[in-house]
């Protein structure tokens, strides 16, 4: 019975805690070397990420990378993994992708690769042709992780 009352007091106070600090905490993570821009690279709320849309661009040349869909769905799922690891989370960690096709007809090259990055238990998704993306990208893909 003690236990349970410990138990018990445990939850209200973290119940409390919650309720009376306004929430999870939020943190937002600025892009690397483009603070200035009006968006962040990832927000954090408690235990989830939410990654902004990635493209396929290389960051060494801030340049998308050449041979259309597949190279640049390739340099997305790059890019996505790398902003995955360094605000603590990883590929295996993604519970829900979207995708942005510039051209919905290359939706079976672009898949031939995603799926290439989430061999078991791949993510939930939703999949969009669109009118055009920036920078002219072929394909833009955002993703939620969870962060332990």
């Amino acid at each position: 019975m003690q236990w349970v009352l410990k138990l018990l007091g445990i939850a209200i106070l973290a119940l409390s805690t919650v309720v009376f600090a306004g929430g999870p905490k939020v943190t937002h993570y600025p892009i690397p070397g483009n603070e200035d821009l009006p968006f962040s690279d990832a927000v954090q709320v408690g235990h989830m990420l939410y990654l902004s849309g990635q493209i396929g661009v290389n960051p060494a040349t801030s340049r998308l990378v050449e041979g259309g869909i597949t190279a640049e769905t390739r340099q997305t799922m790059e890019n996505i993994k790398a902003s995955l690891e360094r605000y603590g989370s990883s590929m295996a960690e993604v519970v829900k992708c979207t995708v942005f096709l510039a051209d919905i007809q290359e939706w079976s090259a672009m898949n031939a690769v995603y799926i290439s990055y989430f061999p078991n238990d791949p993510p939930a998704r939703s999949a969009f042709g669109s009118s055009g993306l920036g920078m002219g990208a072929r394909t833009e893909i955002e993703c939620i992780a969870t962060v332990k």
